[in-house]
C-alpha cells in the first residue's frame, strides 16, 4: 500500500507544481521627486502558470513604507486608495502604470539613476525581488 501511495505521489507532485502560478516581472520603475514627497512605482508582472496568483503587498528598503494603490478620477475629483490585493490571472499579466494602479513608496530613500529591489508578496506564490530603475520628475524615458 505505501508504494501504491508513493508512486501516486510522484504522479501528481509534477502536475501540482504545474499548476502553480509562474511569476516573472519586467520593466520596474519608480518616479522619484523629493524625499519628503512619496515615490510611484510601476512594473509589469506575468503569470504563465495555471491558477491566478494575488499580490498581497510590496516591501523595499528603499521605501519607509510601500503599498499598492490606485488612482481614480470620481466625479472630477482625483484621489488615491489603498488596494489589499491584485490579482494576477493565469496566463495573463497585469501592468502596474502612472495614473492607475501603483506601489507607493513612503519615505523614498533613492537615488535618481540608481536601481532600488522591491519584494512583492503573494498569498498563493513565493516572494518575487525586483529591481526598479529610479527615474525623476519626467518619469520612465519615452520608448522603455
Amino acid at each position: 500500500m505505501r508504494r501504491v501511495l508513493a508512486a501516486l505521489a510522484c504522479l501528481l507532485l509534477p502536475a501540482a507544481a504545474s499548476a502553480a502560478p509562474a511569476l516573472t516581472a519586467q520593466g520596474g520603475w519608480f518616479r522619484y521627486l523629493l524625499p519628503q514627497i512619496p515615490a510611484g512605482g510601476f512594473v509589469t508582472l506575468t503569470n504563465a502558470g495555471d491558477t491566478a496568483a494575488v499580490l498581497t503587498g510590496a516591501s523595499s528598503p528603499a521605501c519607509g513604507s510601500a503599498m499598492l494603490h490606485r488612482s481614480l478620477n470620481r466625479s472630477g475629483m482625483d484621489m488615491m486608495i489603498d488596494v489589499n490585493s491584485i490579482t494576477i490571472p493565469a496566463h495573463g499579466t497585469f501592468r502596474f502604470a502612472p495614473g492607475d494602479y501603483h506601489i507607493m513608496c513612503m519615505k523614498p530613500r533613492m537615488t535618481v539613476g540608481t536601481t532600488a529591489d522591491v519584494t512583492l508578496r503573494f498569498r498563493n506564490a513565493p516572494d518575487l525581488t525586483v529591481p526598479f530603475t529610479v527615474y525623476g520628475a519626467d518619469g520612465r524615458p519615452t520608448g522603455q
